[in-house]
């Protein structure tokens, strides 16, 4: 099958209409079996002239959806060529005993070979009627889809996409709908991924958009899929659309980029250098006003200017304005209806593209440097740090966690880290801001606090030493009744007091004097974690390292600590062995009675 999908449509429908062509002239003459020859005639005539017209069709237009007729030629050549085969051998009239026996075996031949040249009519003439715009959808079973019935609705779907019926995609996200692996497969196999990016391009039937979008979005829970659909030039496809598309599109084109580049690196990097980072933080900050945030410390410098998100919105409403009206020609007409269209939708819509554009933002950003310098170059932050203020539920999880991850990418990248995180800036101080106010208000709630936390232990070499109400309200946190929120505390916390830290020593200090110290003991002692409590652990050794005199630690017995732990964590974590010896060492020489050279035995 593969070979014959090399081959152009009218090639592979050659040769079948040859073997028909020669089973007529062989069965015309015959010198036995006449009668049975006759109908062997008449059935391959009339699947000759099916034939043809199939090959009429294919050649008609270069977009038909041949993957049906190459199926059905398969078989049918087989069937031919069987015909041929018993139509020869009655070219010479049969006379003595054993031609008559053998005649016996002949005549259930021909009854076999009638009956499957029956069947390749069956499906030819199902084939050439999936093909009739004039009439609905065939959903009867052709013979060649009797082992896998699927087959017999998915080509008239794929075939009625190829003809511009919007009813098709909204069928066909139907039959992708849910965990339906075996639908899925068929589909992508039968190429059914090219005409739904096709319909989701051209046609201007919003239902018809948000079907083929929906049937993508289905599709894309597969790496080997994803692939598929980026090869077809979806992600340029969809990113040249967002924009332009109608809102309850966006939802869907917006879901569709989330879910492609969470399943493919490849693809996130793709959707990267398409620039749909672009659209996705002017969606996501469309109701967002930004004018509280203009900075006036160095005008000049582009970075620090909140204009290329509001450039962003303005670009987007201007190419917004023809999506569904391209008979308007004047600008402000266009985007007066654009703005009606948006006052039409109801909140559920624009909450749920607000919510969507987050989640995408978030699996572009994660571990991508490039995706991360691009969103944080459109002044994301500060959308984000005022969606977090106002929002709640989902969507402030979302933004929350968007920051989260481009934290996380910025602190293995000093450069990135500079430019979107730089203490002075306008973007870094707000969402710090709001990060801190999520820590100490909203503590009770884990969805919000733990992506905060990691934000800010992310960030812990930014910090300056003076920096105390950061340390402040980690700390507080240590002791909290939720042992996550206190385990991301200490091992944020652990970020601000490493060796890579150069205000270590300072923020050890705060961590003391905000009585950290007795907080992260109680937080050892609970067993509903585990009997590993590795960062709270790390955590300790590095209060050890930089303040080893401590009248706290020596009065919370941390030496006893430490040495109980460090065999049991160092078997499982060696690279942590010279963390644990530099702690009890320094423990050892502060602590009344220690004796130094002991030290190494416990590790």
């Amino acid at each position: 099958m593969a070979a014959e999908e090399e081959k152009p449509i009218q090639e592979v429908l050659s040769l079948p209409i040859l073997l028909a062509d020669r089973v007529v002239k062989s069965a015309q003459d015959a010198q036995s079996f006449k009668p049975e020859n006759a109908k062997l005639a008449a059935q391959v005539t009339e699947l000759s002239h099916h034939l043809r017209s199939a090959a009429r069709l294919a050649t008609s237009s270069t977009a038909v959806y041949d993957r049906p007729i190459r199926r059905v030629s398969v078989d049918l050549t087989k069937s031919l060529d069987r015909a041929l085969t018993i139509a020869r051998k009655c070219r010479r009239k049969k006379t003595n005993v054993l031609h008559h026996v053998l005649s016996i075996t002949a005549a259930a031949d021909f009854l076999k070979v009638s009956a499957v040249l029956d069947s390749s009519l069956a499906d030819i003439k199902w084939v050439l009627s999936i093909f009739n715009q004039n009439s609905d959808i065939n959903l009867s079973l052709p013979p060649i889809a009797a082992t896998d019935p699927i087959l017999a609705w998915v080509w008239p779907y794929i075939a009625a996409l190829h003809m511009g019926q919007p009813e098709a995609a909204n069928e066909l996200a139907t039959l992708t709908h849910g965990s339906n692996e075996r639908n899925k497969k068929i589909i992508v196999e039968e190429n059914g991924i090219p005409p739904l990016l096709k319909m989701l391009k051209e046609s201007r039937n919003l239902e018809a958009q948000i079907a083929a979008a929906t049937a993508l979005c289905n599709l894309a829970d597969d790496r080997s899929r994803v692939r598929t659909i980026a090869e077809a030039l979806g992600v340029q496809i969809v990113s040249k659309l967002l924009p332009e598309a109608h809102m309850r599109v966006q939802v869907t084109l917006v879901n569709l980029v989330a879910k492609m580049s969470e399943m493919d690196s490849d693809v996130r990097e793709d959707f990267g250098r398409e620039n749909i980072t672009r659209p996705l933080v002017a969606l996501l900050g469309v109701d967002v006003d930004l004018d509280e945030f203009k900075e006036s410390a160095n005008p000049k410098k582009p970075v620090n200017s909140i204009h290329s998100l509001v450039e962003i919105n303005k670009e987007m409403t201007k190419k917004s304005i023809h999506s569904y009206d391209s008979s308007n020609s004047l600008e402000g007409s266009g985007k007066r209806r654009k703005e009606k269209e948006r006052e039409s939708e109801s909140p559920e819509v624009k909450s749920s593209l607000k919510l969507s554009c987050a989640n995408a933002l978030r699996k572009l950003a994660r571990g991508s440097l490039s995706n991360s310098k691009k969103i944080t170059e459109t002044k994301a932050l500060l959308v984000l740090a005022k969606t977090i203020e106002t929002e709640s539920g989902d969507l402030k999880t979302n933004c929350l966690m968007v920051v989260m991850e481009l934290a996380a990418v910025a602190e293995s990248n000093y450069d990135l880290k500079r430019a979107a995180f730089k203490p002075t800036s306008t973007a870094a101080k707000v969402v710090l801001d709001q990060l801190l106010r999520v820590i100490n208000e909203d503590y009770q709630n884990p969805a919000f606090v733990v992506p905060a936390i990691k934000t800010i232990g992310c960030l812990a070499s930014m910090f300056a030493a003076k920096e105390k109400r950061i340390v402040e309200s980690l700390v507080s946190n240590l002791g909290h009744k939720n042992l996550e929120i206190g385990g991301e505390a200490a091992k944020a916390l652990g970020k601000f007091v490493c060796e890579d830290n150069y205000n270590r020593k300072e923020h050890t200090q705060a961590i003391i004097e905000f009585n950290g110290v007795p907080k992260l003991m109680s937080l050892l002692k609970g067993n509903d974690r585990g009997s590993l409590h590795l960062h709270e652990l790390v955590l300790l050794c590095n209060l050890a390292i930089n303040a080893g005199n401590s009248k706290a630690l020596e009065q919370a017995r941390a030496l006893s600590v430490v040495e109980g732990s460090a065999r049991y964590v160092v078997s499982q974590n060696p690279e942590l062995r010279e963390l644990f010896a530099k702690a009890i060492h320094q423990l050892t020489i502060y602590q009344a009675g220690g004796v130094v050279h002991t030290t190494h035995r416990h590790v």
